[in-house]
Formats: structure tokens, C-alpha cells, sequence
């Protein structure tokens, strides 16, 4: 896992170069931070389907949270590079049969250009390659019904099974909503 595997990139052929993974290190966390963010909350996510601009306010994840993912045993923030720059980030973290994937982050420019569909895909064969998982979780805000539209096309499905939303916990976001809560969504990797 923690040497850079090219991929070639026909995604986005406006912007050609050669997709590679590797493992973040602490060193990437002032990358990684940004990255998440602008996928996600602010004006520059609205550039993006990703966003969660319209649910939440406040940071989605900060240096401390991110460090903690690379440095938690069996984690790994994956990062996704083009031609030298970060494009996506996500996390695989074993969890006994099977593996969670989250902080999932693709630059918003390059949203809906099928990259992350790839990344997803190479992430799902990493779980399986590394820790031998039958299954891959995951969880998604319940109001997001775009996104979690776009992994049950990638195989995923609803387990009708809710996480409570870190309501008072900053870290997380300031909620615009009172109804936020995560959805758990599983795919079998056999």
C-alpha cells in the first residue's frame, strides 16, 4: 500500500496525466485538510455534487481528526494524485470482516468525470488485497439522497441501520438542520 500505483486516466480528458494511490503520511495533513474541506462545505464545494454545504457550516475534519486517521492502527488515508498534485483522498480503516471506507474527498472541479468511480474501485480491491474483508461500510448523512443514489449504483445498499449526527461537537459542523443523522450503507467484496 505504500508505493504509488499508476493508473491510466481517461476520465477527465480535459486534464490528462497518470492517476496514482499511495499512503498518506503526516506530512500530507496540511494537503489532506483543504482537500476534504472544499469537497464538502463552503463556496468552493458548491463547484462540486458533493457538497454538504447546504446541511452543514463550520470545518468537516481538521488537522488533529486527520492525523488520527493515518496514524490509527489498521488505517489508511489513501491519496489520489495527478501529475504530482493530491486530487482525492479516502480512508480504509479494518474492521474485523470488514472494512469502512470514509473521508472520501475528490476536488470538486473534477467531480462527475468518473474518477470517483475508479477510486472507489481501487479501494475496494485494496480492502480485499490487504485484510482479506468480505464486506466494505460506510456511512452517509440520510439527507443526501444524490450520494447515496451514486454508491448504490457502485453496488452499495441501505442496512436500514442509522448512526446518530455528533450534534454540539464542532469538529464535525454546525448543522443548518435538527434531522441529521448517518445511514449505513454495506457492499459485499466476495
Amino acid at each position: 500500500m505504500d508505493t504509488a500505483t499508476p493508473v491510466p486516466d481517461t476520465a477527465a480528458p480535459q486534464e490528462p496525466g497518470t492517476v496514482t494511490y499511495r499512503r498518506a503520511v503526516l506530512d500530507d495533513v496540511p494537503v489532506v485538510v483543504p482537500l476534504v474541506e472544499s469537497a464538502y462545505r463552503g463556496d468552493a464545494s458548491r463547484a462540486g455534487w458533493t457538497t454538504e454545504a447546504h446541511l452543514l457550516e463550520g470545518q468537516r475534519t481538521d488537522p488533529e481528526g486527520v492525523a488520527a486517521v493515518i496514524t490509527a492502527p489498521g488505517s489508511v488515508l489513501l491519496l489520489v494524485e495527478r501529475d504530482g498534485a493530491t486530487v482525492a483522498c479516502c480512508q480504509l480503516e479494518h474492521r474485523g470482516e470488514a472494512a469502512y471506507f470514509g473521508m472520501f474527498a475528490v476536488r470538486p472541479e473534477l467531480q462527475g468525470a468518473g474518477l470517483g468511480k475508479r477510486i472507489i474501485a481501487e479501494a475496494e480491491r485494496r480492502v480485499r488485497e490487504l485484510w482479506e474483508v468480505r464486506e466494505m461500510h460506510m456511512t452517509v448523512i440520510s439527507a443526501r439522497e444524490d450520494l447515496i443514489a451514486w454508491y448504490e449504483r457502485r453496488g452499495y445498499r441501505r442496512t436500514g441501520e442509522t448512526q446518530p449526527f455528533p450534534y454540539g461537537d464542532e469538529r464535525f459542523g454546525v448543522p443548518l438542520r435538527d434531522d441529521l443523522r448517518f445511514e449505513v450503507l454495506v457492499k459485499p467484496l466476495v
